[in-house]
């Protein structure tokens, strides 16, 4: 049964990038053991991401200028990116640009998932979106020994005491990694 879950990582104060909306603060975090990249990938199907974090992305890892990177950060997953605007797109990349609500293409989302979860990278305002429709399932989020002075929150939604239910916490280091499972219809 295919799941929606956003995994991502966050400084201890809450924001998934910096005022640049870069990712270089956590990069520069010493991170020793990590979660399990590869078997998280062996469930996903489907790779969803907002504009801004597609574009962090390409230019961070030059994968327009080396596009035979794609597969070693995100295989042969079909990546959906909202956006509103024309993007690059890697040579070779499964990459679909979709504008408009999350509901308009949900459907088409879980198809394309073949039954395997669907992993929303971000941003937090895009998984809000998910949130607002009932459609986000968990919460994986790997917490940073780091604060930033602002930059793009985690989650931008109110929740209800009922919405998340904790059900593991790991230690990785100096991370510490949460996973929630949501329920968004709690009321």
């Amino acid at each position: 049964m295919t799941r929606i879950v956003y995994n991502t990582a966050t400084s201890l104060n809450g924001f998934i990038a910096d005022e640049e909306n870069s990712l270089e603060w956590l990069f520069a975090v010493e991170s020793g053991e990590a979660p399990d990249h590869g078997a998280f990938m062996n469930d996903v199907g489907v790779i969803v991401e907002g504009a801004t974090t597609y574009e962090w992305v390409l230019e961070s890892t030059q994968l327009l200028e080396h596009p035979e990177k794609w597969s070693s950060f995100f295989g042969d997953h079909p990546t959906y990116v909202f956006t509103s605007r024309d993007l690059p797109i890697p040579e070779g990349a499964d990459v679909r640009l979709v504008a408009g609500d999350v509901d308009d293409h949900l459907d088409d989302i879980v198809r394309a998932a073949s039954g395997r979860d669907v992993w929303l990278v971000g941003g937090g305002d895009l998984v809000g979106q998910f949130f607002d429709i009932g459609a986000l399932d968990e919460i994986q989020v790997s917490i940073a020994p780091s604060l930033l002075a602002g930059g793009a929150p985690l989650f931008p939604r109110d929740t209800d005491p009922g919405d998340l239910e904790l059900v593991e916490v790991k230690r990785y280091g100096n991370f510490v990694h949460l996973c929630y499972s949501v329920d968004s219809d709690s009321d």
